[in-house]
């Protein structure tokens, strides 16, 4: 029987996936996130008063790791550059490049990885929604971050405003920082490298993609730790509510989907063209023999038949089994 690889997700898929039916369906999961950030701003002061108090417990657990990396960001542009250009294009390209490549060379988990994936999104969605949070970089100058994708912004496309594209930084919602998908798409993205990955080169990007990636949201100060550690707190989410979702998508397919059809069995040279039909799945089955327009059954003798095999006048002297028709037939 087959079983999931990741551990609570059922890996079979029931129905044979289409990529026709996927790209639609993935794009409108992204459509709406995207469409959530927006709407979900909250108010701007409680947004930097959620950013201050996670500082304040972050300092009281001497987890304060932000503001060297931010420095260090800030000092070396060769560190800074290639990490804003991380922060702003990888978790777009990564992520639906792995998608594809499960849905092709490891179909038997994609749809698996996929409903954990959307699952964990929506929850993230939920979070930017109740609990608006303003990113390190929109803080006041004396708490001491630097915004590095505006410092390095003359180097990529993005302006100083966000990640956006130059001059769209107004419509995408800054303080949707809590928690940050950057590192639970990144977590995704690891788990799956290293389970389906086959090579050491696989394990190490594994490892490496969402380490680095924590470091670089920390670094150019667009998320806490506290962010990150909650992205991955979403992903585990996900990954438990994912087989709820997927028994809940089956249930809703077979109620609401097409109903089956009944299959008709291929008709064999011995009954093509006597009319023979066959219906799987029924209760009974039923058959009929038409042979020169007189339906017959086992057992039976066709009419006419001593006619048709023996020449007129030759025909032999009656014997026992031709006494009567519901005389038993000679052994063979």
């Amino acid at each position: 029987m087959p079983h999931a690889d990741i551990a609570g997700v059922e890996a079979t898929p029931r129905t044979r996936l289409r990529w026709w039916t996927e790209l639609p369906l993935i794009l409108l999961v992204y459509a709406c996130y995207s469409a959530g950030r927006l709407l979900a701003r909250g108010d701007v002061s409680t947004a930097v008063d959620h950013g201050l108090a996670i500082l304040d417990i972050e300092k009281a657990l001497y987890l304060n790791a932000e503001h060297p990396l931010n420095r260090l960001f800030t000092r070396e542009p060769w560190i800074g550059v290639p990490a804003d250009f991380w922060y702003a294009s990888l978790h777009y390209l990564i992520t639906p490049v792995l998608l594809v490549w499960l849905f092709r060379s490891r179909t038997v988990h994609y749809r698996a990885a996929r409903t954990w994936l959307m699952t964990s999104t929506f929850i993230g969605l939920i979070g930017f929604t109740l609990l608006p949070t303003c990113p390190p970089r929109l803080l006041a100058d004396g708490h001491g971050f630097v915004d590095t994708m505006a410092q390095y912004s003359s180097y990529g496309w993005w302006g100083g405003e966000a990640s956006a594209p130059k001059g769209l930084g107004g419509m995408t919602n800054q303080y949707a920082a809590m928690p940050s998908l950057h590192v639970g798409w990144a977590l995704w993205c690891g788990v799956i490298l290293w389970r389906y990955g086959g090579t050491r080169l696989t394990k190490v990007a594994a490892v490496a993609y969402p380490l680095i990636t924590t470091i670089v949201v920390m670094g150019t100060a667009n998320h806490y730790f506290l962010d990150a550690a909650a992205g991955a707190a979403v992903m585990g989410a996900g990954l438990l509510l994912a087989p709820y979702v997927m028994r809940i998508m089956d249930r809703a397919r077979a109620r609401f989907g097409p109903g089956a059809t009944p299959v008709a069995a291929p008709v064999g040279p011995a009954t093509r063209g006597a009319g023979a039909t066959v219906t799987v799945g029924s209760a009974a089955t039923s058959s009929s023999i038409v042979s020169g327009g007189c339906q017959t059954s086992a057992g039976e003798r066709i009419p006419r038949q001593r006619e048709s095999r023996f020449a007129s006048g030759a025909e032999p002297s009656a014997s026992p089994q031709d006494a009567g028709d519901g005389a038993p037939a000679p052994a063979r």
